[in-house]
C-alpha cells in the first residue's frame, strides 16, 4: 500500500536527481523506492544509470540483476548477477533466497552456474 511517505521520499530524491542527475546517494535510493512501490520499469532505468556511474561496484550490479529479473528480462538480469559477483559479490545465501531474483531462479543456465558456485565454495557453514 502506498502512503504519503512514499509519495514524500520519492518526490524528495525525484527532485535532487533533477537537480543532480548523477547523485548517486539519492540514486539509490529512489531505485529503492520505485522497486518497492512495484514500479519496476522506473527501478530499472535508475539502476542501469547507476551501473554506468559505479562500473564496478557490485552491489549496484546485484541491483540492477534484481530489477531486470522482476520484469522477466532473464538474460539480462543473469548477465548482471554474474558480473556483480566477479566484482565480489559474495552473499550467495541471499542470492539464493531473494524474492526479486525469483523469475532468475527459475532460469535453467542460472541453475546451473548457481550450482557450480556452491560445488567450487564447498560445504555452507
Amino acid at each position: 500500500m502506498k502512503t504519503k511517505a512514499d509519495d514524500f521520499e520519492v518526490s524528495f530524491f525525484e527532485g535532487v536527481v533533477r537537480q543532480r542527475p548523477d547523485y548517486i546517494d539519492a540514486l539509490v535510493p529512489l531505485a529503492h523506492a520505485y522497486t518497492c512501490l512495484g514500479l519496476y520499469e522506473k527501478g530499472l532505468e535508475i539502476d542501469k544509470r547507476l551501473a554506468g556511474l559505479c562500473k564496478n561496484d557490485p552491489v549496484i550490479h546485484y541491483n540492477l540483476a534484481c530489477s531486470y529479473s522482476l520484469l522477466g528480462k532473464t538474460a539480462k538480469s543473469f548477465a548482471a548477477l554474474k558480473k556483480a559477483v566477479r566484482l565480489g559479490f559474495r552473499d550467495f545465501r541471499h542470492i539464493g533466497k531473494d524474492s526479486d531474483l525469483k523469475n532468475l531462479r527459475d532460469h535453467s543456465p542460472f541453475r546451473a552456474w548457481f550450482d557450480a558456485l556452491a560445488k567450487d565454495r564447498g560445504p555452507a557453514k
